[in-house]
């Protein structure tokens, strides 16, 4: 074993001397693995950040959560023309849904709306994201409220004129979050009392930042908007309750739902059971393509470094033939030549994949900084697969040329090299 590991660190540093000796055929066999590891891992960070973005812009919805509504999220049998003419979801059916349907943590009546501004005193905030929903909207979204509170069950049924805001609203109308609680703003040209304002969340890369939204009691827009207006959107929101099968769930709330409606067994559905798992299946399905597309057109890159590096190997044998001939004369063992090289090829491709990992980690750091609301992510893994990667590259590539130069004759190689 000793023998094994004193032929190893001859063979490590006889190779290490060989690169320091050419320091531009090394610069040069560096360059094309640089650039073919930047290239995969910069692909493999990009798209894990941009997972990692698209998970947290939903991370307030737990992955069960069901939408019920008129269209489908994803891809569907039903032509086109025949969904449009679907019946959206109305309150009533929302409040059934509520006594009908068991095992559920919460349920939610949604009108989404056009943007609307915001008014107190002389100050005015346009563009401002509305949503009109019951008081369960708390029990299936992670809402955290940082002063005040959310509007009950009783303000929701009525349609009382309370608001909830996000913490920029607050902060740029009254200075502070906590100096908004109790003044009214002029929404719709009513006046609604402010009751609660959310924790400051955070613009994602998509918008929809609760920070610039606000929440009202779905029955004060209802009095606004009425039932049957088309520029509004409702949906019912339900999250089942933790441990309970979600395909016997969304079976039993679809039959529900076609009693409520009075279809007939041999009628189709005219609604749509949304669930967002699905979607996030959807976002790992993309995201893994995107990685299988960029990694392959990144492996042309390695591609070329590698063969850089092989031919490069070549010529390092050609070159060092005498010295070969005199150190197997001397009774150096085929493995110490071919370890020699094939050490040579990895370190070679090795330090090129570590600089390629510094050039990913410090265009992360500048990504995330340029851009404030998006953290480029550099994950170990990913690290780990860069170093692994390159490793192989350098393996593959020196492998050949060790073979040709451990299996040199002495006598030849010297004869050859005088």
């Amino acid at each position: 074993m000793i023998i094994y590991l004193r032929v190893l660190k001859e063979s490590f540093n006889f190779a290490i001397n060989a690169l320091k000796n050419n320091k531009l055929r090394t610069f040069l066999s560096l360059l094309g693995v640089t650039i073919g590891i930047f290239s995969i891992i910069a692909v493999l960070a990009s798209v894990d950040s941009l997972k990692s973005e698209i998970e947290d812009s939903i991370s307030g919805l737990d992955n069960s959560t069901i939408f019920l509504c008129r269209f489908s999220f994803g891809p569907t049998d039903v032509p086109r023309w025949k969904w449009e003419q679907y019946p959206d979801v109305t309150y009533e059916e929302h409040m059934l849904l509520k006594k009908m349907m068991p095992n559920m943590k919460g349920i939610s009546f949604q009108l989404n709306v056009q943007n609307e501004s915001v008014k107190f005193e002389d100050k005015s905030i346009e563009n401002v994201e509305m949503n009109g929903v019951t008081e369960q909207q708390t029990e299936i979204e992670n809402m955290k409220i940082a002063h005040g509170r959310f509007f009950n069950e009783s303000e929701s049924n009525s349609g009382a004129a309370v608001i909830v805001i996000g913490d920029e609203i607050a902060n740029s109308l009254f200075g502070s979050a906590e100096m908004a609680i109790g003044k009214k703003v002029r929404v719709y040209g009513r006046k609604l009392t402010v009751i609660g304002v959310m924790e400051k969340e955070g613009s994602g890369i998509f918008g929809g930042s609760k920070d610039t939204a606000t929440f009202l009691p779905v029955n004060f827009m209802r009095k606004i908007f009425g039932d049957n207006n088309k520029s509004t959107f409702p949906f019912i929101l339900i999250k089942p309750e933790q441990g309970v099968d979600n395909e016997e769930f969304i079976a039993l709330l679809s039959s529900k739902m076609r009693i409520i409606r009075g279809i007939k067994a041999e009628r189709e559905n005219d609604f749509f059971v949304n669930q967002l798992q699905g979607f996030s299946d959807a976002i790992d399905s993309i995201t893994g393509s995107m990685n299988v597309i960029g990694g392959i057109i990144s492996l042309f890159s390695l591609l070329v470094g590698g063969f850089g590096i092989a031919n490069i190997m070549f010529v390092s044998v050609k070159e060092r033939t005498n010295l070969i001939g005199i150190q197997k004369s001397l009774g150096a063992k085929r493995r110490f030549i071919l370890y020699q090289f094939l050490f040579e090829a990895m370190i070679l491709a090795i330090i090129g994949g570590l600089i390629g990992l510094l050039l990913v980690l410090l265009g992360s750091i500048i990504a995330t900084y340029v851009a404030e609301d998006f953290e480029f992510v550099l994950s170990l893994w990913n690290m780990f697969i860069g170093t692994a990667i390159a490793a192989a590259i350098g393996l593959i590539s020196g492998i050949l040329p060790a073979i040709k130069a451990s299996k040199l004759d002495p006598v030849e190689a010297i004869r050859t090299g005088m």
